[in-house]
C-alpha cells in the first residue's frame, strides 16, 4: 500500500512541475532570414545569386489600428547572407515586418521601386498560428546589381524565362 501511495505522489509531484515549466515559459521568437545579390535583376534567388555579407536589416512591428511602432530591431548579416533577430513577446495582434536598410556593396545596393516588388518580408510572430518551434523565417530579401551578370540569360533559360522575366 506504501507503494501505491509514494507512486501516485511521484505521479502528481512529476505532473505539477511539467506544467510549471509550461506556465513560466517565455515567448521567445527568433526571426532568422537572408538577403542576397539579385545577380539578374528578376526579383528572386536563381544559382547565381550571392548571400550579401554586411547587409542591415531591420524587423519593424506596427499596431493594426494606428500603425503605432511596437518593435523595431536591426541586424547585420553574416558570410552566408543570414541575420538573426531575437524578439521577447508575442506580436499576434501587430503586423510585422524585415525590411532591407542598406547593402555593403555599392555594385549590389539598389532597391526595386516596381509596383509588384516585394520590399519586405512579412512574418507571423507569436506562437498562436499554428508554428511549432520558436524560429520564424522570412522570405529572402535582395538588393539589385547595377548591372545584370553575363550569366544572367543562360540562368534565365535554364528557369524557362526570357531576359525580361516572362516565360519562354
Amino acid at each position: 500500500m506504501a507503494t501505491k501511495s509514494s507512486g501516485i505522489v511521484l505521479a502528481s509531484a512529476l505532473c505539477f512541475l511539467s506544467l510549471l515549466g509550461f506556465a513560466y515559459c517565455a515567448d521567445n521568437l527568433s526571426v532568422d532570414g537572408l538577403v542576397y545579390c539579385d545577380n539578374c535583376r528578376i526579383q528572386f534567388m536563381t544559382r547565381i545569386s550571392e548571400p550579401l555579407k554586411g547587409a542591415k536589416v531591420k524587423l519593424e512591428c506596427r499596431d493594426r489600428e494606428g500603425g503605432t511602432v511596437t518593435l523595431s530591431s536591426e541586424a547585420d548579416t553574416d558570410e552566408l547572407g543570414r541575420y538573426h533577430i531575437p524578439v521577447e513577446g508575442d506580436h499576434e495582434e501587430e503586423v510585422c515586418e524585415v525590411v532591407l536598410v542598406n547593402s555593403p556593396r555599392d555594385d549590389c545596393s539598389e532597391v526595386s521601386t516596381d509596383s509588384h516588388a516585394k520590399l519586405s518580408a512579412r512574418i507571423s510572430l507569436t506562437n498562436n498560428n499554428g508554428i511549432a518551434g520558436p524560429y520564424r523565417i522570412p522570405n529572402p530579401l535582395g538588393f539589385l546589381k547595377k548591372e545584370p551578370d553575363s550569366k544572367c540569360a543562360e540562368v534565365l533559360k535554364e528557369l524557362g524565362l526570357t531576359p525580361e522575366g516572362d516565360l519562354a
